[in-house]
């Protein structure tokens, strides 16, 4: 065996029994302080667990609230995501600025406080054609594009957009009197004088039909009047000359009119 000097291994006195006997439980030590600090985290865990729980248990209130079912209102389930952005039903139009709003006025024969005849009542049994055409238009221009006789379709080619062009009605044909442009358009050549009209009024739609029947039949307009629902076309032809006013009610109980003049005097 070799020798240690003074200076070297400390325990060289000590036998290989008694060295083990001294170093394991040290070892042993060592490798238990890691269970006991595991042990802890656990019981903290449970600790904070148990705390949460029970003082969810001590809240009615809380405990009550999270127990109920959710409640929904049927009438407000429609207004979710109100500013949600969405694309648009049809083209962007924006509305025109007030000072250029082509206003209707009264003239001669055509007040709303003159005695009125009564628009035909609707063709039966033949639906609204004119109805679904305008519903499935997108655009003035391409509502004229769906009107018959066909002179008014081919002139829907050159059509430009201006509220200038509800200025520019034919006399036989013109605005309701408290017409709020929104929209016109137009075309002007040799073989058309095509206008289109988006207007909203106050006055209830069967009030609106029956001023531009008045307004039209006077002139020798013919008339024939189509509904679907809330949505009525009143159209007719004079030689060349053809019209068409597409009505439907608003929310207001005011009138939406697009109305569509082509050759008119």
């Amino acid at each position: 065996m070799r020798a240690h000097s003074a200076l070297g291994w400390p325990f060289s006195g000590l036998s290989r029994a008694a060295l083990a006997a001294l170093v394991l439980p040290i070892a042993l030590a060592a490798c238990g302080n890691g269970g006991a600090a595991d042990r802890n985290i656990d019981s903290l865990d449970a600790e904070l667990a148990d705390g949460n729980s029970s003082g969810n248990t001590r809240d009615p209130a809380m405990m009550s609230a999270l127990q109920q079912q959710i409640m929904v209102d049927p009438a407000l389930a429609s207004q979710a995501n109100y500013d949600a952005i969405r694309p648009p039903a049809q083209p962007y139009s924006a509305p025109a600025a007030p000072e250029m709003m082509a206003v209707g006025r009264g003239t001669t024969g055509t007040s709303t406080s003159e005695t009125l005849k009564s628009a035909p009542a609707p063709v039966r049994g033949q639906g609204c054609p004119k109805c679904s055409a305008a519903r499935e238009s997108l655009t003035l221009g391409g509502l004229a594009e769906r009107q018959s006789p066909q002179g008014t379709s081919a002139c829907a080619a050159n059509i430009n957009y201006s509220t200038g062009w509800a200025n520019r009605l034919p006399g036989d044909v013109p605005l309701y009197p408290d017409a709020r442009v929104r929209e016109a358009a137009g075309a002007d050549s040799q073989t058309c004088a095509l206008r289109v009209v988006s207007f909203a009024s106050t006055a209830p739609l069967q009030t609106v039909l029956d001023w531009y029947y008045t307004r039209l039949s006077k002139v020798g307009y013919s008339a024939e009047h189509q509904a679907d629902g809330d949505d009525h076309v009143l159209a007719g032809t004079k030689g060349e000359a053809a019209f068409a006013v597409f009505a439907s009610v608003r929310t207001d109980g005011g009138t939406d009119v697009d109305l569509v003049v082509n050759r008119g005097n």
